[in-house]
């Protein structure tokens, strides 16, 4: 099954980190005390134009809307047409914290209308200069809720894909998004939806957009706006300082540049010298701060080409939210013109957004319609006596719920959004039926909500042996982070039976993110100084020398609310070896692997861990025989007690699997007794054997005729150390 929202945030913050540190952040386009670069417009501009074709296309739009501009001159700022904007919020993540909530959307979308509409309050506050200056752009934007297609939906789009976090090329995160979001898979026109991307990492920028251009034509992503997900509105991963980022990349999607010109250099005093083609913002360099007396040039003696509607010397407008400031809260009237020129113009389609024909076409026009309940919920892999806080997501327009909860309590509801216990494991489907007082819909979700086992002791041993699918267990969890392939069992390899887990990573495109999840381990009655070992063995080949992935071991001390970090296995560490088909390993290709650090602060009743592996074009990787149990690490399997670093002695067993006897070839270094013994899954002795053993090479034939087709483990006792290895009857 696929396992949504268990990422934590120690784990998203490595991977985050990860991909900003390979990303080239230019701190001079940064605001204070930020390391993203707040905006990148200009950047991505200057990139496209070096294509001539693009460059042609651009003169020749900017043209056009610099005479439509210059017709209006002289007439006034018009006033009373309200124009309306749809607008799709397209989701991209892997599962994690920027997979935002419709809540924080929403936010978003108001901040947008408030500061659009002239509805700030802080309008009101505004440098003396510009007192009575701040505009009402008389510009709404509206969820669609209709897809090209003409689906109903709620204005947002969900993709699950690891380019959240690769943000190198935008247009690959688009076409991402249109290629597997969850509403409709094709082009959202650029000429019909304000089609806004929201993901982890876009190349470390904040924001970024373009200016209108027919280059393109009317793909989606040819009039998108780029932007993080902690950017987004002032609630949930964002914040109030981050709140109008939106606001200033809508900007420049309008055709504005920033109020000191057409570049991505704040506080260069080169920029005296250039204009941003608006007459009422005043010349100037930017600022990367809320410096409200910044007086950085002479708008009397303007350079050359500039124009400048004032006759006074002021301080600059750092209150614009074309600037880079902390305390933006203001458009001027000439930025309204120019706005609502590029949305009157033919150039990039702005004209088509808010005709009446598009309006209806994308939902926007007139009182929305109940059309699908929906819901999700905080989290859907919890341990037993947890709740669940379920989020209404129906729409659009919806004035009762009904909701179903199997195994839990209570086991209806009919609260807008609420808040459940489970407390026996298994799957538990959910259900919601929606009403607007005149018609419904229903929602049903099969096995939505996993209720973990009750916690495993030590020792834990597992080596898959034992099932017939991953999918729907409850000893283990699956996550995929994007659309590829994800962990499942193998029945054609292992490390010391016939089957492992296995994820089947070559030919896959592009980064992938995947997990597989354990159940819970009480660990609750060890003491502060006693050894916890996890012992595991993998396997894993590249495909090519480059090939750099990581295997990392997380942990969790609250049931997977957050997770730390263990272990992380990456490169040639993890393999220098490579193959250029898909891989399956032998009985010699195993790693083993001890995790250490499992320290006294994972020492609780519901203590989890995770194997996750970020993939990136390499080769198929295995993992068997996990052993969790109490002392210092061992070499082979721990079944029973505490493992001890004693003397061992060399043996190898065969053929495995095996039907009517099992060989033990082993050698000691003195003359001494030997026990074998053999024990069934549930730990049950099926037989015992003492020998006689000489010193140097021995063999001895056990009897398996007799035993039930299973897996088993052999004993070994020498003296005071005892070895486990396990075998197969078939």
């Amino acid at each position: 099954m696929k396992l949504i929202n268990t990422l934590g945030i120690i784990s998203l913050f490595f991977l985050s980190n990860s991909i900003l540190s390979q990303t080239k952040v230019d701190p001079a386009n940064c605001r204070e005390g930020e390391s993203v670069e707040y905006c990148t417009t200009h950047k991505k501009m200057k990139a496209l134009l070096q294509n001539p074709e693009a460059l042609k296309m651009y003169n020749e739009g900017q043209a056009q809307l610099e005479q439509e501009s210059n017709e209006k001159k002289g007439t006034g700022v018009e006033k009373g047409t309200i124009y309306k904007i749809p607008v799709v919020f397209h989701v991209l993540h892997i599962g994690g914290i920027e997979n935002i909530s419709r809540d924080q959307i929403l936010d978003q979308l108001s901040i947008l209308n408030r500061d659009y509409r002239l509805q700030n309050a802080d309008a009101n506050n505004v440098q003396s200069p510009f007192q009575g200056m701040p505009a009402d752009i008389e510009i709404e934007f509206v969820l669609a809720t209709k897809a090209p297609n003409g689906q109903c939906f709620n204005g947002v789009t969900r993709t699950q894909n690891a380019l959240s976090y690769d943000g190198a090329d935008g247009g690959a995160q688009a076409d991402a998004i249109q290629a597997g979001n969850d509403v409709y898979q094709g082009n959202w026109a650029s000429n019909k939806y304000l089609n806004v991307f929201i993901c982890g990492e876009i190349g470390g920028a904040a924001g970024y957009t373009m200016n209108p251009s027919n280059w393109g034509g009317n793909n989606m992503s040819n009039g998108g706006i780029w932007i993080l997900h902690n950017y987004v509105g002032s609630i949930g991963t964002s914040d109030v300082s981050h709140s109008r980022a939106l606001t200033h990349e809508i900007g420049h999607w309008l055709n504005l540049s920033h109020t000191w010109g057409p570049n991505n250099n704040p506080g260069n005093t080169s920029s005296c010298g250039d204009d941003d083609s608006v007459d009422d913002t005043p010349i100037c360099i930017g600022v990367t701060s809320c410096a409200i007396f910044s007086n950085s040039c002479d708008d009397l003696n303007p350079s050359p080409g500039i124009t400048s509607s004032w006759t006074t010397d002021v301080v600059d407008n750092v209150e614009n939210y074309m600037d880079y400031s902390y305390c933006s809260k203001m458009f001027t009237p000439g930025q309204k013109s120019r706005m609502r020129t590029a949305l009157q113009s033919s150039v990039a389609g702005r004209n088509n957004l808010w005709t009446t024909t598009n309006l209806n076409s994308t939902g926007t026009n007139g009182a929305p319609t109940l059309c699908k309940a929906e819901f999700s919920a905080t989290k859907t892999i919890i341990c037993a006596g947890d709740s669940v806080f379920f989020q209404d997501e129906t729409y659009n327009n919806v004035s009762g719920w009904n909701w179903t909860f199997n195994g839990a309590s209570p086991a209806t509801s009919t609260l807008q959004n609420p808040a459940v216990t489970y407390a026996t494991p298994g799957f538990y489907t959910v259900t919601l039926t929606a009403t607007d007082g005149s018609s419904n819909q229903t929602e049903t979700k099969t096995a939505y909500i996993q209720v973990l086992p009750n916690a495993a002791t030590l020792p834990f041993y597992d080596s898959f042996e034992s099932y017939s699918t991953l999918s729907n267990i409850n000893e283990w969890a699956v996550f995929n982070g994007g659309t590829n392939n994800t962990f499942e069992l193998a029945t054609n390899a292992g490390s010391s039976g016939t089957k492992s887990v296995r994820l089947i990573n070559f030919g896959q495109t592009g980064s992938n993110t995947d997990e597989l999840l354990s159940a819970p381990v009480d660990l609750s009655s060890f003491a502060s100084t006693d050894v916890i070992t996890l012992t595991f063995k993998y396997a894993y080949r590249k495909v090519n020398s480059t090939n750099t992935e990581y295997l990392k071991i997380f942990a969790t001390n609250n049931c997977g609310d957050t997770w730390t970090i263990r272990k992380s296995i990456s490169g040639n560490t993890l393999s220098n070896l490579t193959y250029s088909s898909s891989w399956t390993p032998t009985s010699s290709d195993w790693t083993t692997v001890h995790v250490t650090n499992i320290t006294s602060t994972y020492f609780v009743d519901n203590f989890r861990y995770k194997f996750k592996f970020d993939g990136n074009g390499g080769n198929n990787i295995y993992l068997d025989d996990i052993n969790m149990y109490q002392g210092a690490p061992s070499n082979t399997i721990v079944t029973n007690g505490i493992s001890e670093n004693k003397a061992t002695i060399d043996f190898s067993i065969y053929p495995n699997p095996t039907d009517k006897e099992l060989n033990v070839d082993f050698s000691v270094t003195m003359d001494q007794d030997v026990v074998f013994t053999i024990y069934d899954v549930t730990g049950k002795m099926t037989q015992t054997n003492l020998i006689k053993a000489k010193t140097g090479s021995n063999m001895v034939l056990l009897n398996t005729e007799s035993l039930n087709a299973g897996i088993y483990m052999l004993n070994i006792k020498t003296g005071n150390s005892t070895q486990m290895t396990q075998f197969v009857v078939k």
